[in-house]
C-alpha cells in the first residue's frame, strides 16, 4: 500500500490530505500535525470568520494578488481556481457568501463550517490525523522517506510538506538540509506603528477609499484605511505591506509613507472640485461643511493639522492655506517606526524557492516523491482570501499528482 505522509495540519495539508485519498482511495495518508490542534490558523482568521476565497474568477487577475507566485500560481489556477473552490465547498454542502469586496465567506459567519467540514471529510475517506508529532528532519532514501521525529523514526513513500511560513530560515533547514533552496523569510500583511502621532488619537475611524505609498517608491496600497491606537491598519496598509514586505523589512520598518484620503485624486481634479465649492457654498464654515468622503473627525483633524480656523468660511481659503490642504489631502505624510504582526495569523514572504518547484505537480524539483503546498513555498498574497486560495489551489494538485509515480 502507498503511503502518503502530509508534513502539518494547516489548511494547505488538510487540502492536500483530502485531494490524496480522493485521487488515490487505496493509499494510506496520514497527516502528522506538530501542536495539539489542527486548522488553528482557519480557526481565527477572519476574526473568527473565514475568508476561504475571493470571487476574482478569471485565473490571471486572480494571480495577479500575490506578490510573490504570480506566475507560478497563473499555471496552477488552471488545475483548481477560486471557482472551483466554490464548487468544492457548495457540494459538500458549506453555504458561501460573497460580499461587496468581493471576500468569500462561509454563509454560517463562522470558520468551524470549514473545520466541521474538513474533519467530517477526513473521517469518510480514512485520512489519518497525528497531533503532537512535529517532523524534525527528513531522509531520501531507497525506499522513500525517513521521517524523523524526537523519539523515533518513519520509513514513507511520499511527502508531501504543508508546514506554513516559517517566521525564520532556521525554521526550513530541514528541507534546505535535502537540497532546497530557501528565501528568507520576512513578514507581510502587517500594520504600520506611529508612535507618539497625534493620528492616533482618531483611532477606530475608517476612510473606505483611500491610497497609501512608501515615499521613494512605486508601490501602492488601496482600499480602507483603518485608525488603530498604534498607527494605521485595514486593507489598504495590509495591501502595501505585502507588495513592500521586503522593501520594508531591508528598511527595518523605519519610513515615511504618503497617505491620499481621497483613493487616487489628483491635484488637478481636487483643485477643481474645491473652486466649485467655493463657487456654490463659500460662505459656509470650513468646519460645518465637509465635502470629503471622509469621518469629520478626520476632516477637522486635517484642518487642525494645517492651521487652518474651523471657524472660517470656505470663500477665506486661499494661497498658502489652499495648498496645504491640498496637498494634506492627496500627499498626507506619516512617519512609520516598526510594525504589528497579528503572530496567530502571520503570513510570510519567502520559503522554498519556486524554482525548486514543478509549478504542474506540485513535486520538488531536488527529490522526487516529495511535494510542496501552501506558504511553506515563497508564495503569498494580499489580504482578501488569496493565501486561502493559493493554500487550497497548491494542496489540490498536490493531492492530485502524489500518487502518480511509478
Amino acid at each position: 500500500m502507498l503511503t502518503i505522509a502530509i508534513i502539518g495540519g494547516g489548511a494547505a495539508g488538510f487540502f492536500a490530505a483530502l485531494s490524496a485519498k480522493q485521487h488515490h482511495p487505496d493509499a494510506h495518508v496520514r497527516i502528522y500535525e506538530k501542536t495539539s490542534k489542527f486548522l488553528a490558523k482557519v480557526k481565527i482568521s477572519g476574526g473568527g470568520r473565514c475568508n476561504v476565497t475571493n470571487a476574482t474568477f478569471n485565473q490571471r487577475l486572480l494571480s495577479e494578488n500575490y506578490p510573490r507566485g504570480e506566475k507560478f500560481l497563473r499555471k496552477a489556477f488552471e488545475q483548481f481556481d477560486a471557482k472551483s473552490t466554490v464548487d468544492w465547498f457548495e457540494s459538500r454542502d458549506v453555504a458561501l457568501k460573497t460580499y461587496p469586496d468581493q471576500c468569500i465567506f462561509p454563509l454560517a459567519n463562522d470558520s468551524q463550517a470549514i473545520i466541521d467540514c474538513f474533519w467530517y471529510e477526513a473521517r469518510k475517506l480514512g485520512v489519518e490525523i497525528v497531533l503532537s508529532q512535529g517532523v524534525e528532519g527528513i531522509k531520501c532514501t531507497e525506499k522513500g522517506f525517513q521521517l524523523h521525529f524526537k523519539d523515533s523514526e518513519e520509513i514513507v513513500d511520499r511527502v508531501i510538506v504543508t508546514v506554513g511560513g516559517q517566521p525564520k530560515s532556521a525554521g526550513l533547514q530541514w528541507l534546505a538540509d535535502i537540497g532546497h533552496r530557501i528565501v528568507p523569510p520576512v513578514p507581510s500583511l502587517f500594520t504600520f506603528n506611529m508612535p507618539q502621532d497625534p493620528i492616533r488619537e482618531l483611532m477606530g475611524i475608517v476612510v473606505e477609499k483611500a491610497s497609501v505609498r512608501i515615499e521613494g517608491q512605486k508601490l501602492i496600497g488601496k482600499g480602507p484605511l483603518l485608525v488603530t491606537h498604534w498607527g494605521m491598519s485595514g486593507p489598504a496598509i495590509l495591501q502595501l505591506s505585502a507588495w513592500g514586505a521586503r522593501i520594508l523589512a531591508e528598511k527595518q520598518y523605519q519610513c515615511s509613507i504618503l497617505v491620499n484620503w481621497l483613493d487616487d485624486e489628483k491635484e488637478e481634479a481636487l483643485r477643481a472640485h474645491i473652486k466649485s465649492i467655493l463657487a456654490t457654498h463659500g460662505s459656509k464654515m470650513i468646519s460645518n461643511h465637509n465635502p470629503f468622503p471622509m469621518p469629520n473627525r478626520l476632516w477637522l483633524f486635517l484642518l487642525a493639522k494645517n492651521e487652518i480656523d474651523p471657524a472660517s468660511r470656505w470663500h477665506d481659503l486661499a494661497g498658502k492655506n489652499l495648498n496645504k490642504l491640498v496637498n494634506t489631502l492627496i500627499n498626507d505624510r506619516y512617519e512609520v517606526k516598526g510594525k504589528t504582526t497579528f503572530k496567530e495569523e502571520f503570513v510570510t514572504a519567502g520559503g522554498v524557492d519556486l524554482a525548486d518547484i514543478d509549478n504542474k505537480t506540485m513535486e520538488s524539483k531536488v527529490c522526487p516523491g516529495l511535494f510542496f503546498a501552501g506558504e511553506v513555498m515563497d508564495i503569498d498574497g494580499i489580504t482578501g482570501g488569496f493565501n486561502f486560495q493559493a493554500a487550497w489551489t497548491t494542496g489540490f494538485i498536490a493531492g492530485v499528482h502524489v500518487g502518480k509515480l511509478a
